[in-house]
């Protein structure tokens, strides 16, 4: 690819990889991208990508990270849903994961929040909307984190081609 040994596109590869990982809840989009950068930083014995390059890619890869960690919970938090709730839909994420993927976690903190909600309030349209509003806001956030990381990419780019 343009000149790139083995390493290079090793880098490249978990740059890219970086983008459809954002669009995955709960995989690491953003530290593959900020892997991929700092290998072939690494690679080119710390003179590719510039100083003002390499700023701005880790700048981006780490609001990338932050929109990751926070994005779920602050939908959660503007939604209305309890402190509680938001820690407990955490936790249900994090184990749905692994049962059933991406969608198990998307569906599963859907209806934590709705239990969650309704035994506290007994109020289910308000339940409903928040966990529906805690939804769209974890959705969101993986669209933000992937036009992040897919930013990330095309810097990258930019600079190794």
């Amino acid at each position: 690819m343009f000149g790139l040994d083995l390493v290079g596109l090793l880098a490249v590869a978990l740059v890219a990889a970086g983008v459809v990982g954002s669009l995955v809840p709960m995989a690491p989009g953003a530290l593959l991208s900020l892997s991929g950068v700092y290998l072939y930083w690494w690679h080119t014995g710390f003179t590719e990508p510039g100083t003002i390059a390499l700023a701005a890619l880790t700048l981006v890869g780490l609001t990338t990270l932050a929109v990751d960690w926070l994005g779920g919970a602050l939908a959660a938090e503007v939604s209305g849903a309890a402190r509680s709730t938001t820690l407990l839909a955490g936790v249900a994420g994090v184990a749905l994961l692994f049962v059933a993927g991406p969608v198990g976690v998307l569906v599963g903190v859907a209806g934590v929040v709705f239990l969650a909600e309704l035994r506290g309030s007994e109020d289910p349209e308000e339940s409903l909307r928040t966990a529906l509003y805690t939804t769209a806001g974890m959705l969101a956030s993986n669209l933000v984190q992937a036009l992040l990381t897919g930013g990330m990419l095309v810097g990258f780019l930019l600079v190794v081609l």
